[in-house]
């Protein structure tokens, strides 16, 4: 087949280096990991015909639905409209949010035919009711197109897949609000400074991150996304996320490198308008394959945890009746300067700590359950008032003026599984943390050293590996959940892990609680009178100590999450 065939819609004027093809003319593979390794490596990126050819043959291979429309559906639909010219001025559907169909090096009818492709879609799938990265997605496999029939259909095919596990676009609100909830997740905990930069100069965090999928299927010049584009035809959207956290870490370097020292709040839009104009134009400073480099050298947990948080999210949209585009609201309502009150923490410094909480409670209040300046020191009060609430923030300013804390992801109440033996739960959400002398957050050290969870346990009660688990004996299983609700993101038994020191979260009975644990001493550990604690270093959260080792509390607060869509 001429080479032309698959260059129809491309403006090679615009194209550059691109323009040339050069390299490997075929490819002999069959196995998923070969197609894995050669596109990493860019083996099919500098010849046109070739990759259009990796193309169809990657996006035929995807399992679809048994009715998915074709190349013969679009010509029947289209018919003698064919013949004529298409008109960009044909309006997008709503489903694509305002989203643009990007140039892309496309000649300007191009254009006018990815809008003719994309109405046909909508009519052809009537349950999409959110997909604003199909216009890029379009534009993208026009080039590679020998006409809009074939596009249409290679399209159709990445919207009608049904592998299991295997998502390529969000055709949802609820998908796609859930995506950016876990994209905020995932930078907050593999692009900590990245994510400390955004919280310290946008407004509104979640605003920021909305824009996550468009950074990577909209701004990107297009000789970066089709290298991504690529990648992510082989192992799916998996990449996508990868891909927009170095661009997070590369922006963050393009700050720090220019403005170091600006930290003033600045409107979420002009950050937002910021991230967009170095991303579009990231081609001066990091070439194609860099960005790749950078994006596969981040040690991202599996993807079947990643596939977990997005249902933990989607159901916690799901459970507040976010369902529906609606107007987002600021995660400034959570913390109302003017309303708030501890007398640990000031605003700013519960603003801060309210970054580092898991986006599914972003969007709640803080509540406060108990303060030992109202209900005195007593452990058995400090259960009464926080059992029933999940998570929960430990807050404690100790005589030394150190004030110091953690995330707790479970209900104090599941202390009670072990009897009166002190055993341990929580899940690898938890994390600890200090304010001062300076701030400081330390988590589940399985986050930062994934090597220590080998591989996925299997889902087997008869598994004996699972029975030397450390939440095995914490009996942390499915059947005390109500039915029908998901197991714990980063729950310890979803991990091999090499050692039961690398998963003690949370504890207490009678006479203590404990926080973190494994090797000689505890992240926090404080008395029954509320009153004398210690702190060291844990295997659990591989942290220093966070205040003097062994202190005199002043005062202890536990705030719960109330949730703000309710009220």
């Amino acid at each position: 087949m001429a080479e032309e065939d698959y260059g129809t819609f491309v403006d090679w004027n615009q194209m550059g280096d691109l323009a040339t093809s050069s390299g490997p003319t075929k490819v002999d593979c069959k196995e998923l990991k070969e197609f894995k390794q050669m596109a990493r490596q860019g083996y099919w990126a500098k010849n046109h015909k070739l990759r259009a050819q990796v193309y169809q043959q990657l996006i035929k291979s995807i399992p679809c639905r048994t009715v998915t429309p074709d190349a013969e559906v679009y010509r029947d639909i289209i018919g003698d409209a064919a013949a004529k010219k298409p008109s960009s001025h044909i309006p997008l559907p709503e489903f694509v949010d305002g989203n643009p169909v990007p140039r892309y090096c496309l000649k300007v009818d191009a254009v006018a035919s990815a809008h003719r492709i994309i109405n046909c879609v909508a009519g052809q799938f009537p349950d999409i009711s959110h997909c604003p990265s199909l216009p890029a997605l379009t534009a993208l496999l026009l080039h590679f197109s020998k006409d809009e029939a074939q596009c249409f259909e290679h399209v159709s095919r990445i919207l009608a897949c049904n592998e299991p596990g295997k998502r390529l676009l969000d055709q949802t609100f609820l998908a796609y609000e859930s995506s950016c909830m876990t994209f905020g997740d995932l930078a907050n905990k593999y692009c900590t400074a990245a994510h400390k930069l955004i919280v310290g100069t946008a407004q509104d965090v979640l605003e920021v991150y909305a824009d996550w999928q468009r950074w990577v299927l909209g701004d990107l010049p297009f000789g970066h996304m089709v290298r991504v584009l690529d990648v992510y035809l082989v192992e799916g959207y998996k990449v996508l996320y990868r891909v927009a956290i170095a661009l997070l870490k590369f922006y963050r370097k393009h700050k720090t490198g220019g403005q170091a020292g600006q930290n003033q709040q600045l409107d979420s839009g002009k950050i937002r308008s910021d991230i967009q104009a170095f991303i579009r134009g990231i081609g001066s400073t990091v070439t194609p394959e860099k960005l790749l480099e950078k994006s596969f050298s981040i040690r991202l947990i599996n993807r079947k945890e990643i596939t977990l948080l997005q249902l933990t999210n989607e159901k916690s949209l799901q459970q507040k009746g976010i369902t529906v585009k609606q107007k987002r609201r600021n995660v400034q309502l959570a913390l109302n300067p003017d309303t708030f009150s501890s007398e640990v923490v000031s605003a700013k410094e519960m603003h801060d700590i309210w970054s580092w909480i898991p986006e599914r409670f972003a969007l709640c209040q803080p509540e406060l359950l108990f303060t030992t300046s109202t209900h005195g020191c007593s452990l058995s009060r400090f259960y009464s008032h926080c059992e029933g609430h999940e998570p929960t923030l430990l807050l404690i300013r100790t005589t030394d003026g150190d004030v110091c804390g953690a995330y707790l992801s479970s209900d104090w109440e599941d202390r009670k599984r072990g009897g009166n033996k002190l055993s341990y739960f929580g899940t690898g959400e938890c994390f600890v943390f200090r304010l001062k002398p300076e701030m400081e957050r330390y988590e589940w050290v399985v986050i930062r050293h994934p090597e220590l969870a080998s591989a996925i346990r299997p889902a087997d009660p008869d598994d004996p590996a699972a029975a030397d688990s450390p939440s095995a004996d914490q009996s942390l299983q499915e059947p005390d959940k109500p039915p029908g609700e998901l197991s714990p993101f980063l729950a310890a038994r979803h991990f091999n892990l090499n050692s039961k020191n690398t998963s003690m979260f949370m504890a207490g009975n009678f006479d203590s609680i404990i926080v973190g644990g494994g090797g000689e001493s505890n992240a926090l550990f404080i008395d029954a009178e509320l009153n004398h604690g210690h702190t060291g270093r844990c295997t659990t959260f591989d942290n220093p100590p966070l205040c003097k080792e062994s202190f005199q509390i002043s005062l202890l607060e536990v705030w719960g999450f109330q949730d703000a869509m309710a009220h």
